[in-house]
């Protein structure tokens, strides 16, 4: 999509308004259908830098079977896909447009919530979940990420990027396990084929990360001291720790994470479950057999993952910090748009075997070392240089960012940066995880618009240089101008004001002249 900006039409209908984020893989835009004249979001594809011919055309085919196996899927709680059209070579998806927030920003900013209202949200997924397995299709990444959350309450699945689905061909090479680490099935992390059981496992962590505030196996954002790794390890050993503030959610979850994936009932029975919870009911569930409750024998014991090795694409997260690969967790709350074009992490298990490396998510940039942490004056720092850089320096500004956002070229990033008048800080960059870092600021157009954008930074080093490696907008909104007729009549409205004073001030004179001028009678007789 060469220098596409507002203003675009792409296949003949579909006009771009503005871009709401973007990552290492793709950007989204707010977009109007005009053949409809309905509003829906476009994702488009961004190659990895570096990408060859075999790698562009993997990546496209990948972007058209999402797009493919999206559309299988209709579901109140899915985001659903309109159409794949093309645009300068390159596969783009039009959405549903949907006003939200992530689960995860939800679970970062207000912390873990209560058992009904988990199950609530955790039931609108399982719903999304009972159906796209009826489909047969298997999601593969169900993860707080992958989960808008609208104003209403309303909760729906999203990215379907790495889903695989029946009689499709997948795109993913052998050997390649792709998820999230943190919200794997054991039998997942072990090697074993995704199937629906393994999404309702991967459904129990999301439940236990909205009670507990992180997922049973570690953290989705892992430290050095606790690698992806270590992570994978215990997702594969299959202990999950008890939860302590599950309350009425506990037999659920001891339902949905036991090792063995045939103790795991299916997902419209987690669904049932978990709005019994949110009534305030005990969920109708049995409990799994003992033997199918205990911990998978110990990994290295014969285990799948013996004699292999971890190939991790660690290009930032969603929320910036390191060691996750994505295609760009694109959000806006409040008024605007919220579209997830992740792709997740690519763990690639690569057998001795088979040494290729992973093609579902190429790294887009180096990994960041995690013996060069970044003190939070780096953090803020590169961050307030990137606004005060903006929008007269476009130069400056756009050396500050990585491979990952200059995708367009310095070029497209000034054009896109042409039309603002002024940038102002209103919130204070400051550091809000490992590597991350929030601000908020306001846009004047060039047109008298003002937009009010909240943004999640990941900052890491390239070259030895601290640079702003992924861009989330976590809220947006846009105050236009007043018609230039409004304007208008306000000011005649004005302009006639004072004189409608006048004449009356100038009637109150003459009346108090007349009194002035009979009490100095009324003196003069006396």
């Amino acid at each position: 999509m060469t220098n596409a900006g507002e203003g675009t039409v792409l296949a003949g209908r579909y006009r771009l308004r503005r871009e709401v984020g973007s990552g290492a893989m793709g950007t989204v835009w707010q977009a109007v259908d005009e053949r409809l004249g309905r509003q829906v979001a476009v994702k488009r594809l961004l190659l990895p830098p570096g990408s060859d011919a075999t790698g562009a055309a993997q990546a496209r085919e990948r972007a058209r079977r999402e797009g493919r196996i999206a559309a299988r899927l209709h579901h109140p709680h899915a985001v659903t896909v309109h159409d794949v059209v093309e645009h300068d070579g390159l596969p783009v998806l039009v959405m549903e447009y949907f006003p939200s927030r992530s689960l995860a920003d939800l679970l970062a900013t207000e912390g873990p919530l209560a058992p009904p209202a988990a199950a609530t949200l955790g039931a609108q997924v399982a719903s999304a979940l009972a159906a796209a397995h009826d489909a047969g299709i298997v999601h593969r990444d169900v993860k707080p990420a992958n989960v808008l959350i609208g104003a209403d309450g309303t909760a729906k699945l999203v990215d379907f990027g790495i889903a695989h689905a029946g009689g499709d061909v997948t795109v993913t090479q052998t050997g390649v396990v792709a998820g999230t680490p943190a919200y794997l099935a054991p039998e997942v992390a072990r090697g074993g084929p995704p199937t629906p059981t393994s999404d309702v496992f991967s459904l129990g962590s999301l439940l236990f990360a909205l009670v507990e505030g992180t997922p049973p196996f570690g953290s989705e954002h892992p430290t050095a001291e606790e690698n992806a790794l270590g992570v994978l390890y215990r997702v594969a050993a299959g202990t999950v720790p008890r939860a302590r503030r599950a309350g009425p959610l506990a037999p659920v979850l001891s339902r949905v994470l036991v090792a063995d994936p045939a103790g795991r009932p299916g997902a419209a029975t987690v669904r049932d479950a978990l709005r019994a919870v949110a009534r305030g009911q005990a969920p109708s569930l049995e409990p799994a057999p003992e033997e199918l409750t205990q911990p998978l024998p110990a990994v290295g014991a014969g285990a799948p993952l013996g004699g292999t090795r971890l190939d991790l694409a660690a290009a930032p997260g969603p929320e910036g910090r390191p060691r996750r690969s994505r295609r760009g967790v694109l959000l806006a709350a409040g008024g605007g748009l919220a579209v997830v074009a992740t792709a997740a992490v690519a763990v690639a298990l690569v057998s001795d075997g088979d040494t290729r490396r992973a093609d579902a998510v190429p790294p887009p940039t180096p990994a960041r070392s995690s013996s060069a942490a970044l003190g939070a004056a780096e953090l803020t720092g590169v961050v307030e240089d990137y606004y005060g850089h903006l929008p007269g320096d476009t130069g400056a500004a756009y050396a500050l960012l990585g491979p990952a956002l200059r995708a367009q070229g310095e070029r497209g990033f000034a054009d896109d940066w042409g039309g603002v008048r002024s940038v102002n800080v209103i919130s204070p960059a400051r550091v809000t995880g490992q590597d991350t870092v929030h601000v908020g600021i306001r846009l004047t157009r060039r047109s008298g618009a003002t937009v009010t954008r909240f943004h999640q930074h990941g900052v890491g080093r390239h070259d030895g240089e601290v640079v702003i490696v992924s861009d989330t907008v976590l809220h947006t909104e846009t105050q236009e101008p007043p018609p230039e007729n409004g304007k208008k009549e306000k000011k005649e409205k004005k302009d006639k004001g004072p004189d409608k004073g006048g004449e009356k001030g100038k009637e109150k004179d003459k009346e108090k002249d007349k009194d002035k001028g009979r009490g100095e009678r009324g003196r003069s007789d006396d």
